[in-house]
């Protein structure tokens, strides 16, 4: 009845206190209220695109039936928006932060957010995580003016980090956000205190984990790497992606409804350690994965970084990093101010922000075009073989 009549939760962010950093720029009217601009914005992002060919778990197949990051955000979103609106919350704000949340991400997922950060850290002190790098695509390298709202939110994604309880950590200015931001590229353990400021944020952070627990488990069936899932043990919630993801959706929503927090009961958050605990042990430790990004994407990495980086400390305007990454992002941030991107950005960071931009096919390219007489290459599983099968 509640959600006939158009319930709002009392505690649900309002759009008409959107904050951003050019307040006139993009004001909250009717027809186009705060977080639908928001989500506009990055839908629109260059970056955006790039999503399609960006690893989330696997990614050393060719087969369209798993999971790329472009579906990873859309279920993420889809999940969170089915959750924002039985508890009455602001849905435009849970799908902007959802479809920006994972923007900054490097091609070949986790393994190649490792191998970036191992770079980046070594030359500058400084660390690299994707959702930090998310929210310098839309409010550093791109300036899209995207508001607070959104930022933090994406910021503080993280779905490494299970909790029984969201509760949002009140905050009021960029100032503050900058700080928290910044804190993140000198602190290695800033990454794990991060708590969102906005019922909606914390929604979405949990359903950036309902989304892959179960998926991540159907993609690794189609990889070849388990029989089924019959291999996990039987949680509170069930052990298959569709059971995962309906209990949680309806235990959240019945321990969330009208409260200040988002809640799961204890059997439900246990239930997501031990799921987690066993994707790790059966899908992401695959010795034969580990192998392929150890020995191949790991060294591709360095080398890379180590080519764009000269690159660009001897201002070589022919090369790619020049025609293909800097003149790339002068052109998309015209619009948005005067573009100075070259002029405020130092070197090591200009590498990182190309790395990270590229989608895998994008990089193993680049990396053949760079290297052409070097033996570092990626080999791609067709439909018709999996790595169970031994054929690396």
């Amino acid at each position: 009845m509640d959600r006939k009549n158009g319930y709002e939760n009392p505690y649900r962010t309002k759009n008409e206190d959107a904050v951003r950093r050019k307040q006139d720029w993009d004001r909250n009217k009717l027809l186009r209220p705060a977080y639908v601009r928001d989500c506009d914005k990055i839908l629109h992002a260059p970056y955006y695109n790039r999503y399609a060919d960006k690893t989330q778990v696997f990614s050393f197949y060719k087969n369209d039936d798993i999971t790329r990051r472009a579906l990873h955000v859309q279920l993420v979103s889809r999940i969170a928006r089915n959750i924002g609106t039985l508890l009455g919350l602001n849905t435009d704000l849970i799908e902007a932060i959802a479809l920006g949340h994972d923007i900054g991400h490097t091609p070949f997922g986790h393994a190649g957010e490792r191998y970036l950060n191992d770079c980046y850290h070594a030359r500058t002190g400084r660390y690299f995580n994707h959702n930090v790098h998310s929210v310098r695509v839309l409010d550093g390298i791109l300036n899209r003016n995207v508001s607070l709202q959104t930022l933090d939110g994406i910021l503080c994604h993280n779905g490494e980090f299970a909790m029984q309880e969201y509760r949002p950590e009140q905050m009021q200015t960029f100032q503050e956000f900058d700080n928290k931001y910044e804190n993140c590229y000198v602190d290695p353990s800033a990454i794990k205190r991060l708590v969102p400021y906005t019922l909606e944020a914390c929604v979405v952070r949990i359903c950036d984990m309902i989304a892959y627990l179960g998926k991540d488990r159907q993609d690794a069936v189609r990889a070849n790497l388990i029989p089924d899932d019959s291999i996990f043990e039987e949680q509170a919630f069930g052990r298959s992606n569709p059971e995962i993801i309906n209990n949680l959706v309806v235990n959240i929503v019945e321990n969330s409804y009208g409260r200040d927090a988002i809640y799961m009961d204890e059997a439900y958050f246990q239930a997501i350690k031990a799921t987690k605990k066993e994707n790790y042990e059966k899908i992401y430790l695959n010795e034969n994965l580990d192998q392929l990004n150890e020995n191949r994407v790991e060294p591709m990495f360095h080398d890379v970084y180590d080519r764009l980086r000269k690159d660009v400390l001897e201002e070589r305007k022919n090369s790619v990093i020049y025609r293909h990454h800097i003149d790339f992002v002068m052109e998309n941030s015209r619009f948005y101010g005067e573009p100075q991107y070259l002029e405020r950005t130092d070197p090591d960071q200009i590498v990182v922000d190309f790395i990270a931009s590229m989608t895998d096919d994008y990089f193993v390219d680049l990396y053949a075009y760079l290297f052409p007489e070097k033996a570092h290459s990626i080999r791609y599983v067709s439909y018709f073989e999996g790595l169970a099968d031994g054929d690396c």
